[in-house]
Formats: C-alpha cells, sequence, structure tokens
C-alpha cells in the first residue's frame, strides 16, 4: 500500500510554511482570527470572545477511540483537546474545557512535543478539538514538529464558526477538516451558542474546507488520510435545522461523509431551556437518516 506524505511536509520543504506562520501571527494583533473579530492584541489581552492568549491551553492530548471509524482506525486518533472556544454553546458537554478554562498553558515547542508522543504511541493522525481560536499557535509548532519527524495528517476539528479568509491561509496544512454544521437557523444559534450570522459563516467555511481536500479518502486499512468530516448534532424538534443542513451538504456532494450525531443530552445549561432539556427520541433520528438517503448521501457514519 502506498504511503500518503501529508501535504504539510511539502509546505514546510518549500519554505513556504514560514510565510503563513507570520500571517498568522499578525491576525493575532489585533485579532481577526475568527469571525467574531474581536480585534483583541492577544499577546496581551484575553477578553476576546474566546478568553484566550496566544499561547494554548491543553486540556488533554492521549489516542482518541470515541471518534469517526476512519479516524480512530487501529490505534486512535490522536486527539489533543484545547481550552476554551469561540462559541458559548448552552449545552456543551465539554464545558469544563471550552468554557472553563481548565487545561496547562504549554509553549510552542512543548506543543510540538506533544504531537510526537502521540505519533510515537501510534495514532494515526493528530486531531486537534478546538482548534479556531488557537491556528496561530498549531501552525507556529509545526516546523519543529516536523523536524523531530511528524509524518501523519493533522485533523482540524472545529465547531464550524470559521473565518474563510483564516481557512484560505491554512490550504495545504491540513488534510483533514472536521466542522460541525450545527445550526441552519441564525437565531436559533444566537440563542443557543452566542453567535452571530453561523449558517452564513458555517456554510461559507464548509465550502472552503471542501475545495481545499474534497470527499473524504480513505486507504486500505479504512483509516483518513485527506478530505472532509461534516458532523451535524441533531436537536430536539429539528431546532438544528437538521433537514436543511442535510440538503447543503448534499447540494456540495453527495459523496460527502456524514454524522448525523444522535447524542444529544442536556448538559451545562440545557436544563434551563424547555427547547432542549430532553435527548432526541428514535424517530428524530431514523427520520434523519432516511432524509439524508433521500436526498443521496450514501456515507453515513454509523
Amino acid at each position: 500500500m502506498e504511503t500518503v506524505k501529508p501535504s504539510y511536509l511539502e509546505l514546510h520543504s518549500s519554505n513556504k510554511l514560514a510565510g503563513t506562520i507570520s500571517l498568522l501571527k499578525l491576525k493575532t494583533s489585533p485579532c481577526t482570527i475568527c469571525p467574531h473579530l474581536c480585534k483583541v492584541d492577544r499577546h496581551q489581552d484575553d477578553s476576546g470572545k474566546c478568553h484566550s492568549y496566544y499561547l494554548p491551553k491543553v486540556a488533554s492530548a492521549s489516542p482518541h477511540f470515541g471518534e469517526e471509524p476512519p479516524l480512530v482506525g487501529y490505534f486512535g486518533s490522536g486527539t489533543i483537546f484545547l481550552s476554551n472556544c469561540n462559541l458559548s454553546c448552552i449545552f456543551c458537554q465539554n464545558y469544563d474545557i471550552s468554557q472553563m478554562n481548565s487545561g496547562i498553558e504549554v509553549s510552542i515547542s512543548e506543543l510540538a512535543r506533544v504531537m510526537i508522543r502521540l505519533q510515537e504511541q501510534g495514532c494515526h493522525n493528530i486531531n486537534f478539538v478546538t482548534p479556531t481560536h488557537m491556528i496561530a499557535p498549531i501552525v507556529e509548532a509545526l516546523p519543529e514538529a516536523i523536524d523531530m519527524g511528524l509524518s501523519i495528517p493533522l485533523v482540524y476539528n472545529s465547531g464550524g464558526y470559521d473565518d474563510e479568509n483564516t481557512l484560505k491561509l491554512l490550504e495545504g496544512i491540513f488534510d483533514i477538516y472536521m466542522p460541525d454544521l450545527k445550526y441552519m437557523d441564525e437565531q436559533t444559534a444566537f440563542e443557543l451558542s452566542g453567535i452571530h450570522n453561523y449558517p452564513e459563516v458555517a456554510c461559507k467555511a464548509v465550502l472552503q474546507m471542501y475545495r481545499q481536500v474534497g470527499d473524504l479518502q480513505i486507504n486500505d486499512l479504512g483509516v483518513a488520510t485527506r478530505g472532509l468530516i461534516i458532523r451535524h448534532l441533531i436537536l430536539p424538534d429539528n431546532l438544528a435545522g437538521t433537514d436543511r443542513a442535510i440538503e447543503f451538504i448534499a447540494n456540495m456532494s453527495k459523496g460527502s461523509y456524514l454524522n448525523l450525531m444522535d447524542q444529544y443530552r442536556s448538559e451545562y445549561h440545557a436544563y434551563d431551556d424547555k427547547r432542549i432539556n430532553r435527548r432526541i427520541t428514535t424517530e428524530e433520528y431514523a427520520s434523519a437518516i432516511n432524509l439524508a438517503r433521500k436526498h443521496g448521501l450514501h456515507r453515513l457514519a454509523r
């Protein structure tokens, strides 16, 4: 079986990666990394929407076996959970990490070493959760990690609220994008996650990701090497606009790899909202699966 080399290796060898690092660092002072455009100086101030300085905090880093099968493979996805987030989801199942600032701040060199340790443990990829607000230090750590032998794909595992211009700078760095497509209704996105224009922003982000990497490619061992994985969490009473999300994805590509997630449960502040203080029903999940198939989507994660 032919080994597929991650695209970031070519960027590094051609010295193009250094230019990307410089451009991303410029976008952190004032910060325009994500669609909030907070314009704070991330090197001195953490008052932006993500409440983060420039250096990342790592909440955990280990082989993860709960991701989609093509990411997990035999030895797990090397998942690095980064503290804080540019979303404020009232139902977040990882709220201690995303909204309570748990984690340990690491240097650029330490982040590079974390990637190498995960690769040495046999992980098939390095899976950053959530990279949106920390993309500048992540990319800054890459040259050092590459020089130490990093050679497995990188996964951009985000909430979908990603700036299209920032994503354009990442072309050739991430071989696998895995965004959420959370909502197709702007008001719902604001009420549940505190964000404006989510459907418009997220759809543009997904299209940009697809333009860069295309449909998911899987090798002979069943492991993903490149491409797009889309997640959509089904909420009670179609609150997430699942029907519209499916239609959008099918119109983009019927070869899309889609995970229609049925694991919603009331967490964090969701208990206080009557719209989402219950799990979805078997019928709601089956309806979503049937609708996806009706639209010609045949690569559904199960």
